[in-house]
């Protein structure tokens, strides 16, 4: 019986560090141990989101508990980035089984990223659930653009995950330094007014790539 295949969809990615990215993420493949497989990486990109949101939820207790943060942003963009990237290089893709397991695992880690800094004393739940919202919109049209038009989109405004995980880390790291003096007022800090203007960016972004793609598909499934 043969196999029933699927056609891969056209990647396009067009991040600002995607030329470097790849030929660092190539070389890490080529000197991966034959033990590590992809289903490995992902479980320790999921390891990385755990830590990234344990160090916003306990930086209730201590604000030191933030540097818990970096190394989980490292563990999270390692294994996020390689497991897509080694079963490419090794030539084992399993389409249907990589493809819902990768984007099932970025939404469970999207949401334990912005809870954390939601539950954190430096942002506003509500503030952060905006900006969850705008990111999980953009991963719909990613997703519904798969289906309709063969394309997966990686990045929007020249960035992608790899962007967005360096303006996290740059908030954290102002959260270190700036924290003490936003913390226990009642007013908007800082922080509530950065992560909500990325959240409404990122809607907007979303309604536009939208009426683009509608655009299209009407041009290519007419009226009739």
């Amino acid at each position: 019986m043969q196999e029933n295949r699927i056609a891969p969809p056209v990647r396009i990615q067009g991040n600002f560090l995607a030329i470097g990215e790849r030929r660092l993420l190539n070389w890490l493949c080529a000197r991966m141990p034959a033990w590590v497989k992809p289903d490995l990486l992902t479980a320790l990109g999921m390891v990385g989101a755990v830590l990234i949101f344990a160090g916003y939820a306990t930086s209730l207790l201590d604000e030191d508990w933030l540097w818990l943060c970096m190394p989980g942003y490292l563990l999270h963009w390692f294994g996020d980035s390689m497991d897509g990237s080694l079963a490419r290089f090794r030539h084992i893709e399993r389409p249907r089984y990589g493809y819902f397991l990768d984007h099932s695992c970025d939404g469970i880690a999207t949401f334990l990223i912005l809870l954390g800094i939601g539950v954190s004393p430096y942002v506003r739940l509500e503030v952060s659930l905006i900006a969850m919202v705008g990111y999980l919109l953009l991963c719909i049209h990613a997703f519904l653009a798969v289906r309709v038009l063969g394309e997966l989109r990686l990045s929007y405004l020249n960035a992608g995950p790899t962007e967005l995980r360096l303006i996290l880390i740059s908030l954290t790291f102002a959260m270190l330094i700036l924290g003490d003096k936003q913390r226990d007022m009642e007013a908007m800090t800082v922080f509530d007014w950065f992560v909500g203007g990325v959240g409404v960016i990122l809607i907007g972004v979303f309604v536009v790539q939208t009426a683009r793609s509608v655009r299209r598909l009407a041009l290519i499934d007419p009226a009739k």
